[in-house]
This record gives structure tokens, C-alpha cells and sequence, in this order.
């Protein structure tokens, strides 16, 4: 007894070395922008790619985790965070195509993939069919970041991260699927695949569903910031877990209940502060598990095993691409024509070089059963083409973007937000001023060189703000853009504010909602 005690201590141990050690890695490469310009060009997630190979050249191994473990410490809070923070009223209105990318694109990247690998590779069909499953989910999280920094339309940026949202609970069902029938213990034919399918998906909707909303209406009864901080950690897990353990999809439920806490739970339990903390708590693990994941990604890569599958991973790379550009260019002219979705040509050309993978098919591919005839070889060719797809479409996606004329006007929006706050702030200060110069003690020559250096700096602001609302008349937009938001805001939070006061029973509909739709 004495020993498995001293045993699991030094496990203990271990594991926390290893915690801070990833943790102090990824802080160290964030720091890198900071210190050195030139790497602001690349993408965070991107660096951590980087630094995760050359610690792989030196054989420095910094994670150990079990196959088993893998989906269940990764994907609640990824999956949990970006569903949190996507707005539901922008998903609603780009619904039909963003679930013809995640449902159908899931079945033609598996079915292309795996045809070619089979045929051109000399594969088995399990082991083709694994692969084209693990790689069918997408992650956008450096193409999503760098829109945000370039100002990128957000209508863009919502069909990126709905269609990745989505497509990640296909991909692990199809995954689940075919682990499953490795082992013998499912059937491939199309009937009983269908009420699976629909067993699994419904399960993991109805727990998410349930755990959302009761969790929704629990924090109306409270104002407990880290208690309700608290239970969405809890629900992200809970739901997966549980959802799970009933035979349904752990993914789709944590989406469920992500989407649900996030654009219901946030307004009618949570006032703004808490909403602000949960959010930030949210953004903090994001970060360390993709650090975790991105640096996986680079320091699990084993040199040699690529070597000896370079055939597989040029087949499944040019498989990727292809079968990405029939699914997004095929579908998307399909939702154009019967749903009136109008997405560009040249919106569908960024759809389908941004279709990156990484932080989910790493998952996937590390979680195949040890018992897997091919384990080995999905993980290189997954490996190979997560890391081609990060590191050459990745790297090329602002000139893509540049090409296209789709480079946004971020820039100068942060220029113009700096100077309003910087405006905001200096003019508090200038009212404190006021109110102490005839404060005992001060002097006057003090008041009025602080006085005179605040008005001066402020006529300067109010000089650089008009001048551009002059130069870029799109400013104009922005900033209505930015009033209404905030005037949404405070009618749902007033209203949110009676429903947790008990003097309303439901939240009413937004007016301003009604009325901006109308303009």
C-alpha cells in the first residue's frame, strides 16, 4: 500500500512538472510579439507549432498523456469556449450552409480522403477511413485571430468557427463510428449507421439542452461570479461525460449547452460583470489547451515515422485540399441558389484555404486505440498534413486575403477606439483636476501645468478623431455600429435585471432588436 501511495505521489509530481513546464513554454513563446516585431506577423498558435518542432529536433518531449485521456481533457473546453463566445443571432442567419459544410463537407472529406489513400497509397480501408475521419474537422483558431487583428468581415469569421463548431461533432461521431467497428462492435451498413446517427445526435442534444437551460435558470436565483464561473466548467465536463455515458455524442452535447449558456444563460442569469469574468476565465483556458495542443502538435512529431509515410501524407494532403474545395465551392453554390445565402466567390475562396486542422484531428489521432492494426501510420499522416495545412496555408492566409481585397480596416478602427478611450480617460482627469485646485495644499503652478498639458493632449485627440471620420467615411458605420450595441445591451440587461428581481417571468423581446432588423 505503502508503495502505490509513493507511486502515485511522484505521478503527481510528474504530471505538475510537466504542467508548468507547457505553461511556461507557451507564456514564453506569447512574449515573443512583445519582444521581437518581426514575429507579429505569425500567428500565435503558429509559433507554438514552431517551437513544438525544434523541441522535437532536440528530442525534448514535454506531454505524456494516455489515448484515453486525450478527448476527454481537450475537447469540453475548446469546443465549450467557441460555442460560448458565437453569437447566436449571427449563426441563425447563416445557418443552412454552415450545416451543409458541417454534415455533408464531413462526408465528402472522409469519403475523399479515404478513397485516395486506399487506392493511390495502397491503405487499408480501415486505416483510410480513420484518417479521413480525423481529419475531417476543422480548426480555424489562427485563421479566426488573424481576421480579428486584420478587420475581416465578421460575417466571414461566423461561417468559419459555425462550420468548425459543428463539423467537430460530425467528425468524433464518425470517428466514435469507426473506432467502434475496428473493435467489432458496430455495424457500417447504411440503416443501422442512420438511427445511430440520429441516437447519438439527439442524445447529446437533449443533455446539452437540459443542462443548459437548468443551469440558466439556477443562476438567476444568485449573483455568485466564481460560483457560476464555476458551474460552466462544471457543465462543460458534466455534459460531455454524461452525454457519453447515455450512448450519445459528448461533442454536440457540450456545443448544445455552450450555445445555450452563451446566448441565453449569459443574459437572463449573469449580470455584465460576471458575464466579463466567465469570459475571460473561458479565454484563459482556451489558451492553455491549445498551447498544450499546438505544442503537441510540433513536439509529439517523430521525424523518422514522417519520413516513412511521406506517400500516405502527399496523397491525403492533396485529398485535404480537394475534397475541401468541392464541399465548400459544390455546397456553397447549393445554398446560394436555394437559400439565398450569397456567399462570394471570393468569401468561399478563403473558406477553403482556411480549412486548416489542428487542435481536434491531433486529439482524434492521439486517442486511436492502441489495440488499431495502423495506429502508427495515422498518426504520422495526420501529424504530416495538420502540420502542412498550419504551417503553409496558415502562414499564406493574409495573402490570400490581401489578393482578394478582403483585408479589413482593423487597424485604423483600433486607432480610432485608442483615441476615443485615451479621450474618455484624460477628460475624468481633467474633471478631477477641477475639482482639487482649491484643494489646501496644492499648487497653483502644479494645477495649472497638469491642467494646461491634459487640454492641450485632448485638443490633439479631438483633432485625430476628426480627421479620421474624415479619411476613412466607413468610421461613420462603425462607430452606429458600436452605439447600438452598447443600447442593446442595456435593454437586455434592464430586462434581464426584472427577471432576476422576479418582477418579470421571461426576458422580454428586444425593441431596438425589431428595430434595427427594420432599418
Amino acid at each position: 500500500m505503502m508503495i502505490e501511495t509513493s507511486l502515485q505521489e511522484v505521478a503527481i509530481e510528474e504530471n505538475l512538472k510537466q504542467f508548468l513546464l507547457v505553461l511556461s513554454v507557451s507564456l514564453s513563446v506569447a512574449t515573443l510579439p512583445q519582444i521581437f516585431s518581426w514575429f507579429r506577423r505569425i500567428p500565435y498558435t503558429l509559433l507554438l507549432v514552431i517551437v513544438g518542432l525544434g523541441l522535437a529536433l532536440v528530442d525534448v518531449r514535454l506531454v505524456n498523456l494516455s489515448p484515453e485521456l486525450i478527448l476527454l481533457i481537450f475537447l469540453p473546453p475548446l469546443l465549450f469556449e467557441a460555442a460560448w463566445n458565437l453569437k447566436w443571432s449571427s449563426l441563425k442567419q447563416d445557418l443552412i450552409p454552415i450545416c451543409l459544410y458541417a454534415v455533408l463537407g464531413v462526408v465528402i472529406s472522409i469519403a475523399g480522403v479515404a478513397i485516395g489513400l486506399n487506392q493511390l497509397a495502397g491503405l487499408s480501408l480501415a486505416t483510410a477511413l480513420m484518417i479521413g475521419a480525423t481529419l475531417s474537422a476543422t480548426d480555424p483558431v489562427s485563421v479566426t485571430a488573424l481576421f480579428r487583428e486584420l478587420g475581416v468581415g465578421k460575417r466571414l469569421t461566423t461561417l468559419m468557427e459555425g462550420e468548425s463548431l459543428f463539423n467537430d461533432g460530425m467528425a468524433v461521431v464518425a470517428f466514435g463510428f469507426l473506432v467502434a467497428f475496428s473493435q467489432g462492435t458496430a455495424n457500417l451498413s447504411l440503416g443501422p449507421i442512420l438511427i445511430q446517427l440520429i441516437t447519438v445526435v439527439g442524445i447529446g442534444l437533449g443533455i446539452g439542452g437540459l443542462i443548459g437551460f437548468a443551469i440558466s435558470y439556477l443562476t438567476q436565483r444568485f449573483d455568485l461570479p466564481l460560483v457560476e464561473q464555476s458551474l460552466t466548467l462544471v457543465s462543460a465536463y458534466g455534459t460531455y461525460l454524461i452525454a457519453e455515458d447515455l450512448g450519445g455524442s459528448g461533442v454536440i452535447g457540450v456545443v448544445t449547452t455552450g450555445l445555450i449558456l452563451g446566448n441565453f444563460g449569459s443574459r437572463i442569469g449573469m449580470n455584465p460583470r460576471t458575464r466579463i469574468i466567465v469570459s475571460e476565465f473561458w479565454e484563459f483556458l482556451a489558451f492553455f489547451v491549445n498551447s498544450i495542443v499546438f505544442l503537441l502538435i510540433g513536439d509529439q512529431i517523430r521525424f523518422a515515422s514522417l519520413g516513412e509515410n511521406l506517400d500516405a501524407i502527399g496523397v491525403t494532403i492533396a485529398g485535404v485540399i480537394l475534397t475541401r474545395a468541392i464541399a465548400i465551392y459544390g455546397l456553397g453554390s447549393l445554398s446560394n441558389r436555394f437559400a439565398n445565402s450569397e456567399i462570394p466567390l471570393r468569401d468561399r475562396t478563403v473558406l477553403w484555404w482556411g480549412g486548416l486542422r489542428g487542435a481536434v484531428s491531433v486529439a482524434l489521432a492521439l486517442s486511436v486505440p492502441e489495440s488499431f492494426p495502423g495506429r502508427d501510420v495515422v498518426i504520422a499522416t495526420v501529424f504530416g498534413t495538420v502540420l502542412f495545412t498550419l504551417l503553409v496555408q496558415g502562414l499564406t492566409i493574409g495573402s490570400v486575403l490581401e489578393k482578394l481585397d478582403l483585408l479589413g480596416d482593423g487597424p485604423m478602427r483600433q486607432e480610432y477606439l485608442e483615441a476615443i478611450a485615451r479621450q474618455a480617460a484624460l477628460s475624468r482627469v481633467l474633471q478631477r483636476l477641477g475639482e482639487i485646485e482649491q484643494h489646501p495644499g496644492v499648487e497653483p503652478d502644479f494645477y495649472e501645468y497638469q491642467e494646461s498639458l491634459v487640454k492641450g493632449e485632448l485638443t490633439r485627440l479631438e483633432s485625430e478623431i476628426d480627421r479620421l471620420q474624415n479619411e476613412y467615411p466607413d468610421l461613420r458605420t462603425f462607430i452606429a455600429q458600436q452605439l447600438r450595441g452598447e443600447l442593446l445591451a442595456i435593454e437586455a440587461d434592464t430586462y434581464a435585471e426584472f427577471v432576476r428581481a422576479g418582477r418579470l417571468n421571461q426576458e422580454l423581446p428586444l425593441f431596438l432588436g425589431v428595430e434595427n432588423m427594420e432599418e
